[in-house]
Formats: structure tokens, sequence, C-alpha cells
């Protein structure tokens, strides 16, 4: 058995038992011969490429192989062949060959496709969440935008009727000998304040006032601890985790009500001896509420009691600010009340950084 050459891509070259062939090769045609001074027409061959053939390929006595596409790699090329007796000469003869690789083939490139891919993600993923606290704070300063029109519409009417109400009952009260003058002052009265009384219960229930002047939650909780310890023998406790931060004001309000609503659930319902309010300030907000009283029936920790909305208005404010409320009790094991408010998307320093971030990654 002889291994005559190679031809690569119309390239002749000898087959010295080692070839090394150019990236990209697409066509690749090894000749061989076998000896037989008996009958050379009867000489059969079989050859295999390892690395790339699972089994012998049965040429015949075609003194030719073919390859096509191959990748780049180490293979190693066998020949063997028989006489006309049949007789097969199991060494047969062998050539290395070796394809090397392109440059967007090689384990560096692979490597850099994988790292720019990560990168790619991540930068959809921090835009996307940019897109997400952007969309929040819309939502929260369309709502706050609604509350100041609220209030406008109060002072427009509601206020407006008492101040003249009052001044009519000053008026009155000027001349107080006056029967007939004092009577249609206190008709006028009468009439302003149910005016007024239904222009502000038409109002009010649209309106949720601001349940803190600044966004120190510690405080705001400190003083619903303060009503709680004055409706019973509860002993209740706040403790706060990490510096306080700057957020929303109606995150803040709707944190403060969901907060303010567990802990007079506490006080009023749970008959417990102590209660534990917990703020952490990390990269997240959590709240968390505590008492060892006589717990929560699961049906009722899951879909709320008939009539009260109370855990229903919780988990509505929670799912609004993108927050999530888990409340875990049962019967005589107390309430252990968690909500996580996820800091990138309410932290005004961390969505302002994250914004200046992107912002210098896309300009460059």
């Amino acid at each position: 058995m002889h291994i005559e050459q190679a031809i690569a891509d119309r390239t002749t070259y000898p087959a010295s038992g080692s070839l090394r062939l150019p990236p990209r090769t697409r066509d690749l045609e090894i000749d061989y011969v076998g000896l037989s001074f008996v009958a050379p027409q009867k000489v059969r061959f079989r050859y295999r490429l390892d690395g790339r053939d699972d089994t012998w390929q049965e040429p015949g006595t075609r003194r030719q192989a073919f390859y096509s596409d191959l990748r780049p790699g180490t293979y190693r090329f066998r020949v063997i062949a028989s006489n006309n007796d049949g007789l097969w000469n199991d060494e047969g003869a062998t050539l290395d060959v070796v394809v090397a690789p392109a440059w967007y083939q090689t384990r560096a490139f692979l490597v850099l496709s994988v790292v720019t891919g990560v990168m790619a993600l991540w930068g959809l993923y921090q835009r996307r969440m940019r897109q997400l606290a952007c969309r929040l704070n819309a939502r929260f300063d369309e709502r706050l935008s609604e509350r100041t029109r609220v209030a406008r519409d109060i002072h427009d009417t509601l206020l407006q009727t008492v101040q003249g109400t009052k001044m009519v009952a000053d008026d009155a009260l000027t001349r107080p000998d006056d029967a007939a003058r004092m009577r249609r002052a206190m008709e006028q009265v009468f009439t302003w304040l149910d005016q007024a009384s239904k222009e502000g219960r038409a109002t009010v229930n649209l309106l949720r006032a601001p349940a803190t002047d600044h966004n120190d939650l510690a405080d705001a909780f400190r003083r619903a601890i303060d009503d709680c310890g004055g409706q019973g023998s509860i002993q209740a406790s706040l403790s706060v985790t990490g510096g306080a931060r700057e957020f929303h004001p109606v995150v803040r309000d709707e944190i403060y009500r969901i907060g303010y609503e567990a802990i007079r659930n506490a006080c009023t319902h749970s008959r417990g001896s102590r209660l534990a309010v917990e703020v952490s300030y990390a990269r997240d907000l959590t709240v968390r509420i505590v008492d060892d009283g006589v717990g929560i029936e699961p049906a009722v920790a899951d879909a709320g009691k008939d009539g009260h909305f109370g855990l229903q208005g919780m988990r509505e404010r929670a799912a609004r600010i993108g927050a999530k409320l888990t409340v875990v009790s049962s019967p005589g094991s107390g309430t252990d009340i968690v909500l996580v408010v996820p800091g990138r998307a309410i932290f005004r320093e961390q969505t302002t950084t994250l914004f200046n971030r992107l912002r210098v990654h896309f300009t460059n």
C-alpha cells in the first residue's frame, strides 16, 4: 500500500506522512495505490478517516478517496487493500491530516463570542429594568398629579363652601337678638353644609392623603406603634437596618399603608404580647411585621375574610408598586408578614445611577 498524493481545492500536496491544510479547505482528494503483480485489476480497497468516518468505506477498485467540508481539526487517513485471493493487508498506509481553523473557528473567537453574548444579554436586562423603573415612575407621577388635582378640587369646592358658611355664621352672630336674621343665616348654613358634605363625600373617597411628610418610614411606623400601644398591652418594637433612602412619595405612601394595616391588625386582632417591626434598607427595601398572637386561618390568609378588605388591600397596594407580599401564619403560631420592594425600581439614586451607566455605555 502507498499513498501517492493529496489534492485540496485544486492544490496538490505530497503525501509525506503528515499533511497540513489551510483554513476553509472545502474539497479533499487522496490518491493511493495497492501493488499486486498477479492481478492488479482485482485489488480492492477500504479506507477511513479517523475523526470523520465511523466505519470503513468500500470504494471497490477505486484508488481515490473524496471528502468535502472538513471541520478544523486533526484526522488520520487509513487505507488497506486485498489481493485477488481476498487476503487483506491489515497494516495498510496512513496519512495524518490537519485542517487549520479560520479566525472565526478558533477557541479565542468562541470565548469572545460567548462573552459578547453575555454582555449583550446583560445590557438588554439592564435596559429592561430601566424601562420598568421609568414606567413605574411615570405611573407614580400620574397618580401624584391626580392626587394634586383632587386636592385642588377640594380647595375650590369644599373649603370655599366651609369658608363661606363661616362668614355667614359670623355675620349672624353680630346681631344675636335678630331672630329672623339668625334663622335665615342658619338655613343658609344648613344648605351650604349639606352641599359641602356631598362634595366632600364624592371627592375624599377618591383621595388618599400622603401618609408621611418625608421618606423616613421609621418615624411613620413609630407613630403607628405608639397608637398601637395605646390600644392594648402589646409590647411593640421597631428596628431599622441601613440608612434611609429616597424614593417616590407614592411608593412611600403605599409601603406605609401596607405596614400600618399590618400593625393595626396585630394590635386589634392578634391578642399577642409582642410585636416586632423591622425595616431594612439594602439592595431592596424590606419591611417585616411579626407578632406572637393567635395567627390567621390558612384560608383567610390566602383569600381574605368575607366583608373585610385588609389583606386584599395590602396585596393590591403591593402589586401596584411591583413588590412581593408574603403572609405566613397558622393558628396559634403568630403572623409573619414580609414586604419586599425592588430597590432598582424605587430608590432614586439607583435608578439615576443605572440611567447614567446605560447612557455612557450606549454613547461609547
